[in-house]
């Protein structure tokens, strides 16, 4: 189990480092963050298609004759894959509204409000949607969360000496993208393969952002790019995309679903104090508070997020 919590740390990590080399991008250059969300999402595809053959291949082989659902594409029904392209159509929401957060305000502060307010909406609802009825601590845990998020902003205004609205409504849109995302992800077919369901979200997610990027004029001075820009942009969608997702996806075959979404909440604290040291962003006092307020709030709500309702058991953790 160890090596699993090692290996989602690590998920964290190397997600931490995408608003960080998206920041350098964006100072650096005339790159926009829908582009570079298609950039990034382009890049992977072929990565996350060989996992997805694999993934295919193991199960025929496991299920030698048999209909295995998800050992093809053509195996999914369109039952299967409605859920999957609505999940593409959040990713892309995702992409570009969190991008642009990290454009418009600071690597830190965009991924810790697009990212700790997530599990606590969540958490809240799912209790209209989906019957999950919250509990006292979820509900103290949405306070802390809003607390949190309200001396990030003061700490942030603080600091730049503005209030940088623009984005940090944009990280709110992202938080409210990313739950939806999370909460149509509970309807989507269980027994979809994982890299198969990465790869058709994905993919549905590049084929609308392409359009949108292309009609805003956003391939345009892409020339200008040097070599290490593109080589930049490679690393968003291999590294934190690509070898992230598999060390996630590693590290949960051995680890509790309730230990590995606390774990995963080291990713925003990973990329504060990434922009702390490689771009000079600091959160003061008042925002490390907010921070560690908005941390704790979204390990209650992974803890207890929920609890029975009326004649249902307590299953497992």
């Amino acid at each position: 189990m160890i090596q699993g919590a090692l290996l989602i740390a690590l998920a964290a990590l190397l997600w931490a480092t995408t608003g960080i080399v998206a920041k350098f991008l964006f100072t650096g250059t005339e790159l926009q963050a829908i582009t570079l969300g298609f950039l990034r999402l382009a890049v992977a595809l072929p990565f996350f298609w060989l996992l997805m053959r694999r993934e295919q291949i193991r199960l025929e082989r496991a299920n030698p004759g048999a209909r295995v659902p998800g050992s093809s594409l053509r195996s999914l029904t369109r039952k299967t894959l409605i859920p999957l392209a609505a999940l593409g159509l959040f990713q892309a929401f995702y992409q570009g509204s969190y991008l642009l957060a990290v454009d418009l305000t600071g690597a830190g502060i965009a991924t810790l409000i697009a990212l700790c307010l997530p599990p606590v909406l969540v958490a809240i609802l799912a209790a209209p949607l989906l019957g999950e009825k919250p509990s006292l601590l979820t509900v103290l845990s949405l306070f802390a969360a809003i607390a949190g998020t309200g001396m990030l902003v003061l700490s942030d205004m603080d600091t730049t000496g503005t209030l940088r609205l623009a984005g940090i409504l944009v990280a709110l849109l992202a938080a409210c993208v990313y739950t939806g995302f999370t909460l149509t992800s509970r309807y989507s077919s269980a027994g979809t393969p994982v890299f198969t369901t990465a790869f058709i979200c994905f993919f549905t997610a590049a084929l609308i952002l392409l359009p949108v990027a292309a009609l805003s004029g956003g391939f345009e001075g892409l020339e200008t790019l040097s070599i290490g820009h593109w080589l930049m942009v490679v690393y968003v969608g291999v590294v934190p995309t690509c070898i992230g997702y598999v060390c996630f996806f590693s590290g949960m075959k051995t680890t509790p679903a309730t230990l590995s979404s606390i774990i995963v909440t080291l990713e925003p604290l990973f990329v504060a104090l990434l922009a702390w040291v490689f771009l000079e962003e600091i959160l003061g006092p008042i925002g490390i508070a907010g921070a560690l307020i908005l941390t704790a709030a979204v390990v209650v709500a992974s803890r207890y997020g929920r609890k029975p309702a009326a004649g249902q058991e307590a299953g497992a953790e």
